[in-house]
């Protein structure tokens, strides 16, 4: 962890650039694992659940007596903390269904916009350590909302060949039509080009190393669509004089354990809030179970100390972060300043694991500065959005000379005709 007090504009480049992954030979690694998949379909996937996960399995998908045990089984306690996080996220992201608005643009001219739901998506939810049930309500609620047909889930199997028992109650509770025992690049490829047992997809959401990450983007050479460029997990949080050290620690630490090359960023205006904080860290850090991986994130870090909120807030529109806490008085009248953030908690109150689990916003959100050019999750991630018009005879009367000048310029005759001909059925 290092301490950076009043860094010069010249510096700022320094200071947002993130941790740099080793990707020798991971293109090449990527591309070989879906032409194996693309060649050996279920064959090649069993193989790679043995390879990479220790799991000696013959039938990928999820069976009904394997969900139905995994909800029997999961403490009633977490199921109820479940049901009101699905409830939360349902009822924010209802809310962004559009009504239709049909708009007379010309007299006899009417247009509107109407959504389409995706009709087959593809949820990676990553297994290991940490096994992200949270991540299915952030994708399969949506999802089911924007009225997706086919709502497919990939995650990786344990050294017995099971999926984690809340993931499963999590699937079937928001919807998931499918589940299947597949982790990795080799997940992402099965859904790109489909096997016997896993259907292909038209777009593929959700979080994952660098290898997911990776197949993802590869995925999009062959027509996937994704819902998002992604790396590793991150927060900036901006503190004044009033915000609360051992908060702000709370909260760092909370993205640092997310993996060793998450990244955390705190700016302070206060000198003493800044080393209060610095201290807060070193002391929780103990007592957190992931400590080795927090540690290792840590040494990402930054610490910088400026004068004024405003000078905060220029750094993060330029760092772009993934999540953005604003631990300072009246942290709404900043709301207008800011340009480029994924997710925004404001107050000393709205911690970001809010966000991560059951205030209603989604958590899946840009990363590695990709918040300057993309949106986090929502209702529209699932749906496509399709224009139509409807001219009647007097609308097109008042619009077709328009057209037929603008087409005859760009040397387009076949296009005026369309117009022509029907003007002069209307004489």
């Amino acid at each position: 962890m290092k301490i950076y007090k009043n860094p010069s504009k010249e510096i700022y480049q320094y200071l947002i650039q993130r941790p740099t992954l080793q990707r020798e030979n991971l293109d090449q690694i990527i591309e070989e694992i879906f032409s194996e998949v693309k060649k050996n379909g279920d064959q090649a996937l069993i193989e790679y659940n043995r390879k990479y996960d220790g799991a000696e399995i013959s039938q990928l998908k999820v069976s009904k007596e394997e969900i139905d045990l995994a909800e029997k089984t999961v403490p009633e306690e977490l199921k109820i903390a479940i049901q009101q996080a699905k409830n939360n996220i349902e009822i924010f992201h209802a809310a962004q269904i559009p009504a239709i608005k049909k708009i007379e643009t010309t007299k006899g001219v009417v247009c509107w916009r109407e959504n389409r739901a995706i009709e087959k998506v593809g949820i990676y939810i990553p297994g290991g350590t940490a096994p992200l049930f949270s991540t299915v309500l952030m994708l399969a609620v949506p999802a089911k909302l924007a009225g997706c047909g086919e709502i497919v889930l990939c995650t990786p199997p344990d050294k017995n060949g099971k999926i984690n028992d809340a993931i499963l109650y999590a699937a079937k509770l928001c919807g998931v039509t499918e589940i299947f025992k597949c982790g990795g690049a080799q997940a992402i490829a099965a859904m790109t080009f489909g096997t016997e047992s896993i259907p292909n997809v038209y777009k593929i959401f959700g979080p994952g190393n660098q290898y997911v990450v990776a197949a993802k983007d590869f995925a999009q050479k062959f027509n996937v669509a994704i819902d998002m460029p992604a790396g590793p997990s991150e927060v900036l949080v901006i503190a004044d004089e009033q915000a609360v050290p051992s908060y702000c620690a709370a909260d760092l630490l909370s993205q640092a354990e997310h993996g060793s090359d998450s990244q955390v960023i705190f700016i302070a205006t206060d000198e003493n809030v800044l080393n209060e904080t610095f201290s807060e860290i070193k002391s929780q850090v103990e007592m957190l179970p992931r400590k080795e991986t927090v540690v290792l994130a840590l040494q990402n870090s930054r610490f910088i100390l400026v004068e004024t909120v405003n000078e905060a807030i220029d750094f993060s529109n330029s760092y772009a972060p993934e999540h953005l806490i604003l631990a300072v008085k009246d942290a709404e009248n900043f709301i207008s300043k800011i340009k480029n953030a994924g997710s925004v908690f404001l107050g000393n109150f709205s911690c970001e694991s809010a966000g991560d689990y059951a205030s209603g916003t989604n958590h899946t959100l840009p990363t590695n500065g990709f918040a300057k050019n993309y949106s986090g999750a929502s209702l529209d991630s699932f749906v496509k959005k399709i224009t139509f018009q409807n001219l009647s005879a007097e609308g097109l009367k008042n619009l077709g000379k328009a057209i037929e000048i603008m087409a005859n310029a760009e040397g387009l005759q076949a296009h005026k005709n369309a117009v022509s001909i029907r003007l002069k059925d209307l004489q």
